[in-house]
C-alpha cells in the first residue's frame, strides 16, 4: 500500500494537470502556486519533476501517431491484402489453411513471437459459448449449365466455380460425377404459406432473397437447391452474391444440416432466367457439383509483441476466410502492418518496449474468436483491450468511404471509447488532407461482442464503407483497395494499441478526463434531444412523460459515463487501484453534479413551456406503463455461457416468432445486462435506455430462453 507521502504526491502528480470543468467546460489549470506552502510547494514539484513523464499523455499520443504515420507502409499491406485474397477467395477449409499458413510465416518474419496456427475443430458438433461449429468443406469444381431450352451461348453457363468461385454458395452440396439435370422454378413469394403451396421436389430453386434464410423452407420441400439471384447491389450486372450461410437454423453448415445445392447467379443471368421461365417454361438445368464435407479443422493464426512486463496483452482481431479483398483481406492485412510497424520503431529504439504484450488474432468470423475465448481464459482476463478489424479500406474519392468508429456497448462502456476517438481525432486531422471521420454507439455483426461483461475486454471497430457496394459480392477484388485508407486503419490500430499497451498510473488519469469529457458530451446531448421535445409539445401529459424519462436517461448516462471514467483503474497496478481511484473522486462529483444541473435545467424548461401553454398545475413526472414490468419484476435471468445465442439448435418455424440473437441487437443488448442479480424489469428498462423504447416481448423471450436450456431463472 502507498504510504502517507506517496498519495500526496500522487494526488500532486493529479492536480498537477486535472483541468476542473465548469458548467459551461471552460477549464483552469491549478498551478504549484496555489498549494501554500513556498517550501511545500517546491519539493512536491522536484518530486513531481521526478516521477511523471517529460511531456503530457496527449502530447506523447499525438508524437506517437505522427511516428506511427511515418513508419507504416501501405504497399506492404497491399501485398499482404493481396496474397490474402488470393486464397480465401475459393472459401474452402484447404484453402483457408493456406491463408493460416501464409500468415503464420509473415508473422515470423515480422519479428513476431509465439506465433502458432490453431485448429478449432470443424466437425459440426463442438460448440463454443452457444455457438456450433461448422463442419468443413472442400469443393474441386462445379458448374450450372441450361440445357433445355436453346439459349445464347453467352447465357447457356450460369456458374462455373473454377472461373468465379462465388458462383458456388460455401457448404453446397455434391452431385453425382457425371451431375443431375433438374427443372427450374421461381420463388416470387417466400414465406412459409406461399411455398408450401408449391411442388419443389427435386428442383432449383430461383430465389430472390438470400436463400440461407429460407433453406429450412427448400429442405423441408424437398427441393434439390436453391439458384440464388439476390444482390446487395443490382447495379453490379455482373456480380454475384456470396452465399456463406448454409446451415438449416442458422449460419455455418453443422451435423445434421441438408446437404442441398447452391448456386448465384448475376443479376443479369436472373433477368434473363425470368423472361425464359415466363416464355419457353419449363427449363431444365445440369449441375455438377463436386464438393465433400468432413471432419477437418478451421485454422487461425496468432501471434505478439511481448510485453517488458509478462502477463496482460492488448489485441487486435479480424477474421480471415472470407472471399473479399474489403471483406475482409484488408482488415486482416492491416492488423499486421499494425505490428509489423510496431515491431521495426521498437526493434530501432525509436519507441519503448510497451509493458503489456500486443497480440493478433486472425481468424474465422464468430467461429475463431469463440473457440479462442473458450479455450484461453487466462489470458482473456489479463487482456486489458481490444480493437476489431472488419471492415474495407475504400478509395478517398468515393462518398462513404470515411471510417466510423463504433464503441462498446452501454454494459461495458470504458475509457477505449474516448481514446479511440482522440486518436481518431488527433490522426484525420494532421493528414495533407484532413478526412471526415464519424462514431456510432455499439453495433453487432462481428467480433466486437468481447466488451460483453462474460468476457470484460472492451472493444473498438472502425468500419468503412466500400463507396460501390461490394460486400459478399464476386465484384469485392484489390483493384478497388485504397492504400492510403490501408494506411490510416493500419496507423490508427497500431498507435491505439500502443498506448494501452504501454499506459500506465500517469496515462490512466488523463484518460479518465477524456472519458469524463465524452461523458459530460452524452449528457449534454442527450439533453439537447429532450429539450427540443419539451418546445415541440402542447399537452400536459407529454410534458410529465419527457420529464420522466429525461430525468431516468441523465441518471442513467451519469452512471454509465462514471464507469468509463473508473474503467481506467485497470490500467494501474492492483497494490495501487485504492489510492488511485480516491484521485478519481472529483472526476465523479463532478459528473454527478453535471448531470443534477442538467436535470434541473429540463425541469425548468418543462415548468416554462407548461406556463407558455396556459397550464397552471405543475408538471409532474409521468412514467409511461408497460405492461410487461410486473411479471419481468420477478425473474431473474443467469447467464449459462459467455458470448450471443444463435439458436442454431432450433428451427426457425419452432422459435415462436423469436430472433435469432445471433445479430439482433435488442435481445443481445438485454442479454448482456442480464448478470444474475438484476431482475428483468431492470435489464428491459436498461435496455431501452440505451437503444430507445421497444415493443419487443422480453418477458416471452426470455422464457423461450429458459425453457430450451439457454439461461437459468433463480426466482420466478
Amino acid at each position: 500500500m502507498f504510504c502517507a507521502r506517496q498519495v500526496l504526491t500522487a494526488s500532486v502528480i493529479f492536480l498537477s494537470w486535472i483541468l476542473v470543468p465548469s458548467r459551461l467546460g471552460n477549464r483552469e489549470k491549478i498551478t504549484f502556486g496555489s498549494l501554500g506552502s513556498p517550501a511545500l510547494a517546491g519539493s512536491l514539484k522536484a518530486e513531481l519533476q521526478t516521477l511523471s513523464p517529460s511531456s503530457s499523455s496527449g502530447t506523447r499520443l499525438d508524437q506517437l501517431i505522427h511516428e506511427i504515420r511515418s513508419e507504416v507502409k501501405p504497399q506492404q499491406a497491399m501485398e499482404y491484402m493481396r496474397r490474402i485474397y488470393a486464397t480465401d477467395r475459393w472459401f474452402t477449409f484447404p484453402k483457408f489453411q493456406e491463408t493460416a499458413q501464409y500468415l503464420r510465416d509473415r508473422m515470423k518474419e515480422i519479428g513476431l513471437s509465439g506465433v502458432e496456427v490453431i485448429d478449432a475443430p470443424a466437425d459440426g458438433i463442438s460448440q463454443f459459448g452457444h455457438w456450433t461449429m461448422p463442419l468443413a468443406w472442400d469443393v474441386k469444381h462445379a458448374r450450372l449449365e441450361i440445357m433445355d431450352p436453346a439459349v445464347p451461348e453467352e447465357f447457356r453457363v450460369l456458374a462455373d466455380y473454377e472461373k468465379v468461385p462465388a458462383s458456388l454458395g460455401m457448404w453446397s452440396g455434391a452431385t453425382s460425377p457425371e451431375g443431375v439435370t433438374a427443372e427450374v422454378v421461381e420463388l416470387k413469394e417466400s414465406s412459409p404459406e406461399a411455398t408450401e403451396k408449391l411442388n419443389l421436389k427435386d428442383k432449383l430453386v430461383v430465389t430472390h432473397q438470400n436463400p440461407s434464410n429460407i433453406k429450412w423452407l427448400l429442405a423441408r420441400k424437398g427441393a434439390l437447391g436453391a439458384i440464388n439471384a439476390f444482390t446487395e447491389n443490382a447495379d453490379l450486372q455482373d456480380g454475384r452474391q456470396w452465399i456463406n450461410a448454409w446451415g438449416d437454423n442458422g449460419w455455418a453448415f453443422t451435423k445434421g444440416s441438408s446437404p442441398l445445392l447452391c448456386f448465384s447467379i448475376t443479376p443479369r443471368q436472373s433477368a434473363f432466367l425470368r423472361k425464359l421461365l415466363v416464355e419457353k417454361s419449363p427449363v431444365r438445368v445440369k449441375a455438377t457439383v463436386d464438393s465433400r464435407y468432413y471432419y477437418g479443422a478451421y485454422p487461425y493464426v496468432t501471434g505478439l509483441i511481448p510485453g517488458a512486463q509478462p502477463g496482460e496483452e492488448t489485441l487486435t482481431l479480424g477474421h480471415t476466410s472470407e472471399q473479399g479483398a474489403q471483406d475482409n483481406a484488408t482488415g486482416v492485412a492491416a492488423m499486421l502492418e499494425a505490428l509489423a510497424t510496431l515491431h521495426r520503431l521498437i526493434a530501432s529504439g525509436q519507441l519503448p518496449r510497451p509493458a503489456r504484450a500486443i497480440r493478433i488474432l486472425a481468424m474465422g468470423e464468430m467461429y475463431g474468436s469463440m473457440h479462442y475465448i473458450a479455450t484461453n481464459p487466462d489470458r482473456i482476463r489479463r487482456t486489458v483491450a481490444a480493437i476489431c478489424l472488419d471492415t474495407p479500406a475504400a478509395s478517398y474519392q468515393l462518398a462513404g468511404t470515411e471510417y466510423t468508429f463504433y464503441l462498446n456497448p452501454h454494459v461495458a462502456k470504458s475509457y477505449v471509447d474516448a481514446l479511440i476517438l482522440r486518436v481518431a481525432g488527433s490522426y484525420f486531422s494532421n493528414l495533407s488532407q484532413p478526412r471526415p471521420w464519424h462514431w456510432r454507439e455499439y453495433m453487432t455483426g462481428t467480433d466486437t461482442y468481447l466488451g460483453e461483461p462474460a468476457i470484460g475486454i472492451p472493444t473498438v471497430w472502425p468500419y468503412s464503407g466500400s463507396g460501390i457496394h461490394t460486400h459478399h459480392n464476386s465484384a469485392d477484388t484489390p483493384a478497388d483497395v485504397d492504400p492510403r485508407s490501408l494506411r490510416d486503419l493500419a496507423a490508427i490500430t497500431a498507435a491505439y494499441l500502443y498506448f494501452v499497451a504501454s499506459g500506465g498510473e500517469f496515462d490512466a488519469l488523463w484518460l479518465a478526463e477524456l472519458a469524463l469529457n465524452r461523458g459530460f458530451d452524452q449528457i449534454l446531448d442527450a439533453n439537447a434531444k429532450n429539450l427540443d421535445r419539451v418546445f415541440s409539445t402542447n399537452r400536459a401529459e407529454d410534458l410529465g412523460q419527457i420529464l420522466a424519462q429525461a430525468r431516468e436517461k441523465i441518471a442513467y448516462l451519469a452512471e454509465r459515463e462514471s464507469q468509463s471514467v473508473l474503467s481506467v483503474l485497470r490500467l494501474v497496478p492492483e497494490a495501487r487501484r485504492e489510492p488511485a481511484r480516491s484521485l478519481l473522486d472529483p472526476l465523479l462529483a463532478s459528473l454527478r453534479t453535471f448531470g443534477q444541473e442538467q436535470s434541473e435545467r429540463l425541469e425548468r424548461a418543462v415548468q416554462q413551456r407548461a406556463a407558455q401553454l396556459g397550464i397552471r398545475a405543475p408538471i409532474r413526472p409521468l412514467p409511461a406503463p408497460d405492461p410487461q414490468l410486473a411479471s419481468a419484476s420477478e425473474i431473474v435471468v443467469k447467464r449459462k455461457k459467455f458470448g450471443t445465442i444463435p439458436l442454431d439448435e432450433i428451427p426457425p418455424d419452432r422459435r415462436k416468432g423469436y430472433p435469432s440473437g445471433a445479430w439482433d441487437l435488442v435481445p443481445i443488448a438485454a442479454l448482456y445486462w442480464c448478470d444474475g442479480e438484476r431482475n428483468l424489469a431492470e435489464v428491459m428498462r436498461l435496455t431501452q435506455l440505451e437503444l430507445g423504447p421497444s415493443s419487443f416481448d422480453f418477458v416471452g423471450y426470455f422464457r423461450f430462453l429458459e425453457e430450451h436450456g439457454y439461461v437459468e431463472f433463480l426466482k420466478r
